[in-house]
């Protein structure tokens, strides 16, 4: 998982609440494992009308939110079923962060283990960001090491996030990295538990 410290970025303003986990990746969609490919299907059925055709009204499909790399979205994202390919969609696409009013659990953790930022602000913080966000050639940015997100207009906003999860994210670990960062005490417990206990290597 690679490290999350800043990211600098257009933002995409997608003013709409409740936007479940079947509207960010479809379940057609969810016949892989693999996490490459799946952009394709994100928000499919906002990006495409019934005959697969682009809809040009919607906001990932105009040309100056083309490189988006932050989603500005509305409240209780991510509610719906659990599924962790709505997380690699996003990243897929080149989203790295989220920024919303409120999460739904199950989204908000399984972005946390594979490395995409979701960042609570308040309500007006949010709509104040989606403002500035209108027009797409603007740069934000998303600091996780001071915990800010900074406006084109220069207006900063502080977010919270849990210690260990802002430390496994600046660091690039999930659940095996954090693990294997305790390589050593793991062998000398093993090699402690084969000479006191050894019916249990045989």
């Amino acid at each position: 998982m690679k490290a999350f410290t800043r990211l600098d970025g257009r933002a995409a303003p997608l003013s709409l609440a409740n936007i479940d986990t079947d509207q960010i990746i479809p379940a057609q969609f969810l016949k892989t494992v693999e996490r490459e490919g799946l952009g394709r299907g994100l928000f499919f059925g906002f990006r495409y009308d019934d005959d697969g055709k682009p809809r040009e009204d919607f906001v990932l499909n105009r040309p100056e939110y083309a490189s988006a790399r932050i989603l500005i979205a509305g409240d209780n994202f991510g509610c719906g079923s659990s599924r962790e390919h709505a997380p690699w969609a996003l990243q897929d696409f080149g989203i790295d962060c989220v920024i919303a009013s409120s999460f739904a659990d199950i989204f908000f953790n399984n972005c946390f283990n594979n490395g995409l930022l979701p960042v609570v602000l308040k309500p007006e913080e949010v709509e104040a960001l989606m403002a500035e966000a209108l027009g797409g050639n603007h740069v934000f940015t998303v600091d996780l090491e001071t915990q800010t997100v900074t406006a084109p207009s220069g207006a900063k906003f502080h977010f919270d996030i849990n210690p260990g999860r802002r430390e496994k994210m600046l660091k690039g670990l999930d659940a095996i990295g954090e693990t294997l960062e305790h390589a050593g005490d793991i062998d000398v417990f093993e090699s402690k538990r084969a000479i006191g206990q050894p019916w249990l290597e045989a």
